[in-house]
Order: C-alpha cells, then structure tokens, then sequence
C-alpha cells in the first residue's frame, strides 16, 4: 500500500498509545495524531503500539543522506536494526533549531555534528524509560533486564515489545542523565549502512516539490523583471486571459503570474503577457563594472582583521625574496536539479505551504510577513529537496507561491522554469583575493598576508552590520601552515547584486586563493608542492596525515601516464581534514581531469557510504564550477539561462575519484561541503605543471588559459 509523506506520521500513530521523547511536541504534529495516542510528548522519538519506531528529523533531506545517519544514532542507543526505523519531517518549531546555525537549517555540514549527542541522548531516554518500565511491571530491578532488537528482557525468560512498554514507559518522567554507548560497543555507528531513502526514491514514491498536488490546486507560472529586483510598471494580460485554461492573472511584488489548469497553459500564457518594468538601479549593473568596483573597494574600504600574528610587514620588507598574486572567482548559480516551486493554499486567513526547503523557519516567518498572518497560522510541510546547495535556504519564491494562492483565491502551485531558476537566484559571490609572502634563503616562507574582498550574504540574508566580520566569509582564510608572521584581513563590498550561500560558502573562495599561492611559493623556492606543504605542517598532524595519504594513493612522485600531470590542495574545514590530487591532462586548449584522489579525515563517521558518495558528489560538484562556472552580467541581465551556456559535467566527462577515508575518533566533522572546495586549486595546479601557467582566475576555461 502507498501512503503519502504528509499522512506518515498520521497513518503512524493512529494504532494506539505511543512514546515520544525528548523536549516537546510541536502543535503542528500533534494534531496529526490520534487523540490520546500520545502520552509523553517528545519531539524526537515516537514508538507506536505496534512497534513502529519513528524519528522526526529536524533536517531536510536533499540527497547528502540525513534520512538514515540520523535514525543509525537513534537506532543505536535503542538497540534496533536501522530498518525498524521509519523517518518523518520536522515541521518549524524552536525545538528543531540547529544549535551550529541558530535557526531551523539544513546547511553548512551541520546535521550530524548538531545530532551526534542530541539524538544518541534522545534515544538512550526511551530506552531506560523502556527498560524501567519493563521492570516495574515485573517487579524486579531494571539492572536485570536489558533491551535489544525491539524487546526488553527480563529474568525467567520475561520478555515484552518496545511497542507493548511504550504507554507504559511514557508516563514515567524523562530521566536528564542517561548512560551513552561506549564507541566500542557501536553495532551500527561506523558501519556502511545502505540508505532508507533509496528504495521510495527508485520506486517513485518519494514525493518532492514539484510533486505535490491538493484538491483543486491550480498551477502558475511568474513573470519576473530580467534585472533582479525591478518592479512592475503595468501589464496588459488581455492575451494571456483568453488564453485555454487560463484561470487569473494576478500581480505580486516580485512580477505577474498567470494561473491555470495546467503548468503548460499557465506557462504558454505568461509568454502572451506584456509588461512595462521598472528596472531600478540593477540595469546599471555589469560584471565587468562590478569587478572594477571590487578592485577598488580592495584599496579604499575598511579592512576588517580576521587573524594577525607577528609582524608580518617587517618580515615582508626583510624577505630574501616577495611573492604577490591576485586570484579572482567569478559568481555562481546553484543550478539545483529540481527547479524551484511550492504550493501553498491561502484560506480563512491561514496557509497551508508544501515543498522543498533548508529554512523552515525562515519560510514561516517571510510567508506570515508577506501575506499578513501570524507565523503560527502558517502550517509547513517539507518534501524531498531535488538538489539544496543553499539555494533553499532563501525563501523568495515560497512567499510568492503564498502571494498568488492568496491573490487567486486557491491552491497554487509556483513552478519556475529552468531560466527563471539560472536568472533570478542569489548567486554565490564574486571574490578577489591579494596575497603576498616573503621567502627566506631557503624558500621558506617567513610571512603571508591575505586580504579578501567580496561580499557578505550574512549582510544580506541576516542583517549583520556593517563592518562586521562576517564568519561565513572567513572559513578556510588561516591555513593550517607555520608560517610565524601573518595578517588576515576581509573588506566587504556590496556590488548591488543579491547573493547567496552556496555549497561550501567561503571555503571555495579562500582554498582557491591559498592553495594556488601555496605552489606558487613551492615553485618560487624551487621545492616539490607536496614536500613544501609537508615541511609546514609538523605540528599538524591530522593536515599531515591526510596530505601523505592521498600523495602516496595519486603516486605523488612517480610519473604519471604520458600527458598527464598532478595538482595538490590541502584545506581544512567543517571540522574536517582534506586532501586532493587531481590528475589532469590539456587537450586543445581545455582541460580533462582523469582522476581525483582525496583523503578525509572526517573524525568519528556515522555512515562511511554517505561519507563517500558525498565526497565524490562534492567533487563533482566543484568540478563543474571549477571548469565551467560563471555568471556573467550586461545592464542588469544574467547571460546564461541554462545548461547549454551554463555547463555541468557530464557523466562520460567525469573523472575515477578514489575516496580514502581514515579511521578517527575524533567528533565528527561535517563532509557534505569541504571537498567541493579543494578541487579547484587541485585542478589549476595540475595545470600549471601541465603548461607553465598560472590560472589565476576561475573558471579554467580554454579562454582563461589563453590569456593568463
């Protein structure tokens, strides 16, 4: 039988009494289960009479495999096969906030360095209230029993189902201090774990955005200005009205949408609309005008201190010899997969919004803002998400799916097109790193400055103040070297241009600049990349580690196969220790990676298969950007508006990719991001071994090559 997401935890709940653990039960939740049914409330764990056993995951799931690292920490501590599992979306709720982020958020490589403790607590409280509760109704100490695969055992072959004990065991108070599994006696933590989500994913069940339908719902399609933030100056929908299907045709801040019965019609019939616009000051806005006013806030704005030790310009003036470079990164779109789109139902002054997002919260509260409800009238229901990146975090097209249901008068899905999604993101920002080092006789590194201009989304997304320093624009800035004179500076820019997080945030943009240079001091002082990386890492152990393990794995310093040279990057983020080597060749002009090798030292693993697929995402991911990535802009415009002029790899353009993974007892770190980081510096300095130039401005393009 199939049952629909939104009627799981319904369906879940309705065979009995129950136990749910933890701190509460949001409201949202509650009404979804049977009356009664429910009798300690907890917003993590929920056993049903009929053994069931449900974890509400407080993280979206949009492929980096949450769905089952998170029920192997509650699997753990309850002593159950991870199959018994089943999983249930939060809805917003303070609860559920990422105490990493502070909010409700599914990103920065947070969800099981925020879960690792919380859930392992969560699950070891059901099960000692379990296993108490089994000895109160036996009558004998709770020492004497004990609770494995659904059951707790007692003396004389006494035995009772965690589902029998849970109405039991949910009127006893919540015990605060509960024994964890020592690691070594882990039966699920640490072992390649196949996911839970795979099976409804190929069968088709799984049910994303752009999946969900409600009675009645009509589908709209939204003109928006081709600057970014301009309005709308009048329309004329007298066309697109007679058009078959055609149900209304409504303005919202952001454009016009016509709404029909169909996503076709609706879609056909925008293209009949007529708007004037207002352009706004975005129109005056160029890549060319906006990198020229990077370069020039990088010499007159206020520079922010990141990190200073040692007198880094004496050293710099003593310096047997000066290294400078200047590293450019272009912006970048999200391209997730699945466009964007959500449904939501406007009525009786509260909204019903289903979809794909990263910030429940966040969706709730812009929505009740936009719309004028209090926050707790609106009910969210999050689906599967067909790519995230960040993208997901912003919740612009959520509250205009809110605007046209409540314009319309019914149930609306928004569904954009692939160019509305290329055109009108917030793209990851441009960048332009200065760096300079001083060289002592032996090439060795005696100082380095690094000075960062960019812009902050933190400004933008989260109202950070001015001439704050921004944390997700620092990540990965302070390399992991000993070099004893530094001076880390940021100076933020606004180039007018809305941006955005994106997969790895800061990380990206700062190992690009610090890798590169890295080999560029190698190269001034004559020494391999690998050595002279290894010589600065002696009180590094973890860096050091990693950077052996992938050099010796790529057979650093063994020739490669003829035409092909190898790049090294090494970087630290997320609580996470990488390295890569890529292995590349130059074919007219433009560059083939063949292989890409990365040691992670991602400390304790959940899950060693999701670690893996999610470096080897992480690496294709970057790699796209790497070789590929850039947004361009003419008087306000973006330029690309697809994949035929926004390129990701292909598949049969993508390189073997050997994953090392080392053993660690180390807390765990986040992996969904930091490798996505490393593969760009990797590929670039494969590159100038290849042909003696320095890329130093991303992406690595056949024309970029030529004229650096």
């Amino acid at each position: 039988m199939n049952v629909t997401r939104r009627d799981f935890l319904k369906t879940s709940a309705v065979a009995g009494g129950g136990l749910l653990l933890g701190f509460h039960l949001p409201k949202t939740i509650g009404k979804a289960l049977a009356a009664g049914t429910v009798h300690t409330p907890n917003a993590w764990v929920h056993i049903a009479d009929d053994n069931t056993i449900t974890l509400i995951s407080a993280r979206s799931e949009m492929g980096q495999g949450v769905y089952t690292s998170l029920p192997m920490l509650i699997a753990e501590e309850l002593n159950v096969d991870i199959a018994s599992v089943r999983v249930a979306i939060a809805p917003p709720d303070p609860v559920y906030v990422n105490a990493l982020l502070g909010a409700q958020i599914t990103g920065g490589s947070t969800s099981v360095r925020d879960a690792w403790e919380k859930l392992r607590i969560a699950g070891a409280q059901v099960r000692v209230m379990l296993v108490t509760a089994a000895a109160n109704k036996w009558g004998v100490e709770a020492a004497q029993c004990r609770a494995e695969q659904g059951v707790v055992y007692g003396p004389g072959g006494k035995k009772a189902t965690y589902g029998e004990l849970a109405e039991a065991a949910s009127k006893l108070p919540v015990p605060k201090d509960v024994p964890l599994k020592d690691p070594k006696d882990f039966t699920l933590i640490g072992k390649r774990t196949k996911r839970l989500d795979t099976p409804m994913k190929v069968n088709g069940s799984a049910e994303y955005g752009i999946d969900v339908k409600l009675p009645g719902m009509a589908y709209a399609s939204l003109e928006q200005c081709p600057v970014i933030g301009g309005k709308v100056r009048s329309f004329d929908a007298t066309k697109a009205r007679a058009m078959p299907g055609v149900l209304d045709v409504v303005q919202i801040p952001d454009g016009v949408a016509v709404v029909a019965n169909s996503y076709w019609r609706a879609r056909k019939a925008r293209e009949a609309l007529t708007v004037v616009w207002d352009e706004g000051t975005g129109a005056k806005l160029s890549t060319v005008s906006m990198l020229a006013g990077v370069r020039a806030a990088a010499g007159t704005e206020k520079v922010l201190s990141i990190k200073k030790t040692g007198d880094a310009a004496a050293a710099l003036a003593g310096a047997k010899r000066t290294v400078k470079a200047e590293y450019v990164s272009p912006y970048l779109a999200h391209a997730t997969l699945e466009p964007m789109n959500f449904t939501a139902d406007f009525r009786d002054g509260k909204c019903l919004l289903i979809g794909s997002t990263q910030f429940q919260q966040g969706a709730q509260g812009a929505v009740a803002a936009a719309i004028g409800c209090k926050p707790e009238d609106i009910t969210l229901k999050t689906t599967f998400l067909g790519g995230g990146f960040g993208r997901r975090l912003d919740v612009d097209f959520i509250v205009q799916a809110a605007q046209i249901s409540k314009a319309a008068g019914r149930p609306v899905k928004l569904l954009w097109t692939r160019e509305d999604d290329m055109t009108h993101d917030f793209y990851r920002p441009m960048s332009l790193h200065r760096m300079a080092a001083g060289l002592d006789a032996d090439g060795k590194p005696v100082a380095l400055t690094f000075q960062l201009t960019s812009q902050s989304v933190t400004q933008r997304a989260f109202g950070l103040p001015k001439d704050t320093l921004d944390a997700f624009m620092t990540e990965a800035a302070v390399a992991g070297y000993a070099i004893p004179n530094l001076t880390h500076d940021l100076v933020i820019h606004d180039t007018g241009m809305r941006v955005g997080y994106w997969r790895s945030v800061s990380h990206a943009l700062n190992a690009f600049a610090n890798e590169s240079f890295m080999d560029e001091l190698a190269a001034a002082a004559k020494q391999d990349p690998y050595a002279y990386r290894m010589a600065l890492l002696k009180e590094q152990p973890r860096f050091a580690a990693v950077l052996k393990l992938a050099a010796d794995k790529a057979g650093w310093g063994t020739p490669p196969a003829k035409g092909r040279t190898r790049g090294i990057a090494l970087m630290e983020g997320y609580d996470s220790y990488l390295a890569e080597v890529a292995e590349i060749s130059v074919e007219n002009g433009a560059i083939r990676v063949h292989r890409v090798v990365v040691a992670a030292d991602v400390g304790r693993m959940i899950n060693p298969d999701t670690v893996e697929a999610q470096i080897r995402s992480s690496v294709v991911f970057g790699l796209s950007a790497a070789l590929y990535g850039e947004i361009t802009f003419v008087d306000g415009r973006v330029q690309q508006s697809n994949f035929h002029n926004y390129q990701v790899l292909r598949i049969t353009d993508a390189p073997q990719i050997d994953v090392l993974l080392v053993n660690s007892t180390e807390k765990p770190g986040g992996i969904g991001e930091p490798a996505t980081a490393l593969i760009a510096p990797a590929v670039a300095n494969a590159l100038f071994t290849a042909t003696g130039k320095r890329v130093r401005q991303l992406p690595l393009t056949p024309a970029n090559i030529a004229t650096a």
